[in-house]
């Protein structure tokens, strides 16, 4: 975990070849969303500028700035588009993302 750099996304590889993004916010909380931008289909969403809309965490894509909220995924700008989320837990240092929709990582 000491590797992240908050406010920065990392692309991480999950079990079954699926992709997620995965973002340390400067509160020290750890969130992770699909990396493939729902809009383009490019696996960008790591590279997103992070940010806060109204008290929510938030990414906004690179490519086309679509901003997404990090707690469940939906699109703040474009009705109907969403963002698969992840959960996210720390263990002994060492950070496990499981599949999206899961309540907690199944690793």
């Amino acid at each position: 975990m000491h590797r992240l750099l908050p406010g920065r996304g990392v692309a991480v590889l999950l079990r079954g070849g699926r992709q997620a993004a995965l973002f340390l916010l400067t509160d020290g909380s750890l969130h992770a969303v699909g990396n493939i931008d729902p809009s383009a289909g490019a696996a960008v969403m790591s590279r997103g500028i992070v940010g806060d809309r109204g008290g929510e965490a938030t990414v906004a894509s690179p490519l086309l700035k679509e901003v997404y909220s990090l707690t469940d995924g939906r699109c703040l700008n474009v009705p109907g588009l969403t963002l698969p989320v992840h959960p996210v837990r720390v263990e002994d240092g060492v950070i496990h993302v499981g599949p999206a929709g899961a309540g907690s990582p199944g690793i």
